[in-house]
Protein backbone atom coordinates (compact mmCIF):
# COMPACT_ATOMS: atom_id res chain seq x y z
CA UNK A 1 0.00 0.00 0.00
CA UNK A 2 1.66 3.05 -1.11
CA UNK A 3 1.45 5.94 1.05
CA UNK A 4 0.37 9.42 -0.12
CA UNK A 5 1.36 12.81 1.10
CA UNK A 6 -0.42 15.81 0.86
CA UNK A 7 0.85 19.24 1.67
CA UNK A 8 -1.58 20.86 3.81
CA UNK A 9 -2.69 23.82 4.64
CA UNK A 10 -1.52 25.25 8.78
CA UNK A 11 -3.75 26.25 10.77
CA UNK A 12 -3.14 28.86 12.97
CA UNK A 13 -4.06 26.90 16.37
CA UNK A 14 -1.93 23.83 14.99
CA UNK A 15 1.41 25.89 14.00
CA UNK A 16 4.84 26.29 16.07
CA UNK A 17 5.25 28.67 18.20
CA UNK A 18 3.95 32.02 17.47
CA UNK A 19 5.90 33.85 14.86
CA UNK A 20 6.13 37.17 17.44
CA UNK A 21 8.14 35.41 20.09
CA UNK A 22 11.52 35.36 19.97
CA UNK A 23 13.37 32.71 21.78
CA UNK A 24 15.80 34.11 24.31
CA UNK A 25 19.38 32.59 24.41
CA UNK A 26 20.47 29.96 26.93
CA UNK A 27 22.42 32.51 28.96
CA UNK A 28 19.38 34.68 29.20
CA UNK A 29 17.73 31.58 30.14
CA UNK A 30 19.65 29.96 32.84
CA UNK A 31 20.07 33.70 34.15
CA UNK A 32 15.87 33.97 34.52
CA UNK A 33 16.25 30.05 36.25
CA UNK A 34 19.03 32.23 38.95
CA UNK A 35 16.41 34.90 39.34
CA UNK A 36 13.74 32.68 40.49
CA UNK A 37 16.29 30.54 42.69
CA UNK A 38 17.09 33.34 44.58
CA UNK A 39 13.78 34.87 44.68
CA UNK A 40 12.50 31.58 46.05
CA UNK A 41 15.37 32.36 49.13
CA UNK A 42 18.11 30.42 48.21
CA UNK A 43 21.46 31.02 47.20
CA UNK A 44 22.31 29.96 43.35
CA UNK A 45 25.79 29.60 43.60
CA UNK A 46 25.63 27.28 46.40
CA UNK A 47 27.52 23.81 45.09
CA UNK A 48 24.05 22.08 45.26
CA UNK A 49 22.41 24.83 43.05
CA UNK A 50 25.07 26.12 40.81
CA UNK A 51 24.38 23.89 37.70
CA UNK A 52 20.81 23.99 38.04
CA UNK A 53 19.61 26.80 35.77
CA UNK A 54 21.54 24.86 33.31
CA UNK A 55 19.82 21.48 33.82
CA UNK A 56 16.34 23.56 34.34
CA UNK A 57 16.80 25.23 30.62
CA UNK A 58 17.53 21.93 29.09
CA UNK A 59 15.06 20.14 31.03
CA UNK A 60 12.43 22.90 29.17
CA UNK A 61 13.53 22.12 25.68
CA UNK A 62 12.49 18.51 26.55
CA UNK A 63 8.96 19.77 28.51
CA UNK A 64 8.17 22.05 25.48
CA UNK A 65 9.78 20.45 22.64
CA UNK A 66 6.09 20.65 20.67
CA UNK A 67 6.61 24.03 19.60
CA UNK A 68 9.17 23.16 17.21
CA UNK A 69 6.86 20.75 15.87
CA UNK A 70 3.87 20.81 13.59
CA UNK A 71 1.10 18.18 14.10
CA UNK A 72 -0.29 19.07 10.84
CA UNK A 73 2.82 17.70 9.39
CA UNK A 74 2.48 14.55 11.57
CA UNK A 75 -0.67 13.82 9.41
CA UNK A 76 0.59 14.42 5.98
CA UNK A 77 1.21 11.20 5.16
CA UNK A 78 -1.63 9.15 4.61
CA UNK A 79 -3.25 5.67 3.06
CA UNK A 80 -6.45 5.16 0.50
CA UNK A 81 -6.26 1.64 0.17
CA UNK A 82 -8.05 0.62 3.21
CA UNK A 83 -9.66 -2.53 2.23
CA UNK A 84 -13.18 -1.17 2.57
CA UNK A 85 -13.15 -0.80 5.61
CA UNK A 86 -15.00 2.74 7.00
CA UNK A 87 -15.84 1.75 10.91
CA UNK A 88 -14.21 3.48 13.63
CA UNK A 89 -10.33 3.46 14.63
CA UNK A 90 -9.28 4.50 17.72
CA UNK A 91 -6.39 4.49 20.41
CA UNK A 92 -6.82 4.40 23.71
CA UNK A 93 -4.67 4.92 26.78
CA UNK A 94 -2.30 7.81 24.90
CA UNK A 95 -0.34 8.78 28.06
CA UNK A 96 0.95 11.82 28.13
CA UNK A 97 2.55 14.57 30.53
CA UNK A 98 1.78 18.48 29.52
CA UNK A 99 1.75 22.08 31.66
CA UNK A 100 -0.24 24.17 32.47
CA UNK A 101 -0.19 27.24 31.30
CA UNK A 102 -1.87 29.25 34.55
CA UNK A 103 1.00 27.78 36.77
CA UNK A 104 3.59 25.88 34.15
CA UNK A 105 2.85 22.52 36.79
CA UNK A 106 2.46 19.49 35.08
CA UNK A 107 -0.88 17.63 34.06
CA UNK A 108 -0.51 13.95 33.88
CA UNK A 109 -3.16 11.59 32.14
CA UNK A 110 -4.33 10.22 29.37
CA UNK A 111 -5.56 10.45 25.41
CA UNK A 112 -8.18 8.72 24.36
CA UNK A 113 -8.78 9.68 19.95
CA UNK A 114 -10.52 7.98 17.57
CA UNK A 115 -11.59 8.87 14.02
CA UNK A 116 -14.12 7.38 11.15
CA UNK A 117 -12.11 7.37 8.10
CA UNK A 118 -13.36 9.42 4.75
CA UNK A 119 -11.31 8.77 1.63
CA UNK A 120 -8.15 7.75 3.86
CA UNK A 121 -6.20 6.49 6.73
CA UNK A 122 -3.11 7.64 8.78
CA UNK A 123 -0.43 5.39 10.37
CA UNK A 124 -1.38 4.70 14.06
CA UNK A 125 1.79 5.71 15.16
CA UNK A 126 0.65 9.34 13.94
CA UNK A 127 -2.14 9.78 16.05
CA UNK A 128 -0.29 9.18 19.70
CA UNK A 129 2.34 11.77 17.87
CA UNK A 130 0.01 14.44 17.33
CA UNK A 131 -1.40 14.16 20.77
CA UNK A 132 2.65 13.98 22.31
CA UNK A 133 2.96 17.30 20.04
CA UNK A 134 0.48 19.57 22.28
CA UNK A 135 0.65 18.14 25.11
CA UNK A 136 4.62 19.09 24.23
CA UNK A 137 3.82 22.78 25.35
CA UNK A 138 1.56 25.38 27.24
CA UNK A 139 -2.06 25.34 27.37
CA UNK A 140 -5.28 24.22 29.61
CA UNK A 141 -6.66 20.78 29.24
CA UNK A 142 -9.24 22.13 26.99
CA UNK A 143 -7.52 23.98 24.47
CA UNK A 144 -5.70 20.80 24.00
CA UNK A 145 -8.57 18.42 23.95
CA UNK A 146 -9.93 20.94 21.06
CA UNK A 147 -6.65 21.20 18.95
CA UNK A 148 -6.29 17.39 18.50
CA UNK A 149 -9.57 16.76 17.28
CA UNK A 150 -9.41 19.71 14.92
CA UNK A 151 -5.94 18.91 13.66
CA UNK A 152 -6.81 15.63 13.02
CA UNK A 153 -10.20 16.94 11.47
CA UNK A 154 -8.10 19.37 9.06
CA UNK A 155 -5.39 16.77 8.29
CA UNK A 156 -7.61 13.71 7.07
CA UNK A 157 -10.72 15.11 6.48
CA UNK A 158 -12.56 11.58 8.28
CA UNK A 159 -16.44 12.03 9.13
CA UNK A 160 -15.99 12.40 12.67
CA UNK A 161 -13.61 12.71 15.25
CA UNK A 162 -14.13 11.90 18.86
CA UNK A 163 -11.25 13.08 21.44
CA UNK A 164 -11.61 11.99 25.04
CA UNK A 165 -8.95 13.40 27.82
CA UNK A 166 -8.67 12.90 31.64
CA UNK A 167 -6.03 14.08 33.38
CA UNK A 168 -4.71 14.42 37.07
CA UNK A 169 -3.46 18.59 37.39
CA UNK A 170 -0.30 18.55 39.59
CA UNK A 171 -1.52 23.14 40.19
CA UNK A 172 -4.66 21.45 41.99
CA UNK A 173 -3.17 18.74 44.15
CA UNK A 174 0.28 20.41 45.26
CA UNK A 175 -0.88 23.98 46.10
CA UNK A 176 -4.24 26.25 46.33
CA UNK A 177 -7.11 23.60 47.81
CA UNK A 178 -4.56 20.53 47.82
CA UNK A 179 -6.85 17.72 46.23
CA UNK A 180 -5.10 15.20 45.40
CA UNK A 181 -6.09 12.20 42.26
CA UNK A 182 -8.59 14.54 40.93
CA UNK A 183 -9.58 13.73 37.50
CA UNK A 184 -10.20 16.74 35.23
CA UNK A 185 -12.35 14.99 31.84
CA UNK A 186 -12.79 16.94 28.65
CA UNK A 187 -13.99 15.51 25.07
CA UNK A 188 -14.55 17.13 21.31
CA UNK A 189 -16.52 15.64 19.12
CA UNK A 190 -16.94 16.10 15.02
CA UNK A 191 -19.20 14.85 12.62
CA UNK A 192 -20.88 12.16 12.97
CA UNK A 193 -19.75 11.91 16.19
CA UNK A 194 -21.22 15.26 17.21
CA UNK A 195 -24.45 14.50 15.22
CA UNK A 196 -24.72 10.61 16.15
CA UNK A 197 -25.28 10.44 19.78
CA UNK A 198 -25.60 6.55 19.40
CA UNK A 199 -21.75 6.74 17.81
CA UNK A 200 -20.28 8.83 20.62
CA UNK A 201 -21.78 6.42 23.15
CA UNK A 202 -20.15 3.58 21.45
CA UNK A 203 -16.85 5.89 21.63
CA UNK A 204 -17.20 6.15 25.37
CA UNK A 205 -18.41 2.49 25.63
CA UNK A 206 -15.12 1.88 24.19
CA UNK A 207 -12.93 4.75 26.33
CA UNK A 208 -14.52 3.14 29.77
CA UNK A 209 -14.70 -0.71 29.05
CA UNK A 210 -12.53 -2.94 30.74
CA UNK A 211 -8.70 -3.92 29.32
CA UNK A 212 -7.37 -1.11 28.92
CA UNK A 213 -3.37 -1.23 29.06
CA UNK A 214 -3.02 -3.87 26.70
CA UNK A 215 0.08 -5.81 26.25
CA UNK A 216 1.42 -8.88 24.91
Amino acid sequence: MDAIIKKLPLDIAAASRSPNVKRPSQAEAEAAVRTLIAWAGEDPEREGLRETPKRVVKAYREFFSGYDENPIEALSRTFEEVGGYDDLVMLRDIEFNSHCEHHIVPFIGRAHVAYLPGHSVVGISKLARVVEIFARRMQTQETMTAQIAQTIDQALEPRGVAVFIEAVHQCMSLRGVNKRNVATITTQFTGEFKSNPMLQARFMELVRSPGGGFSL
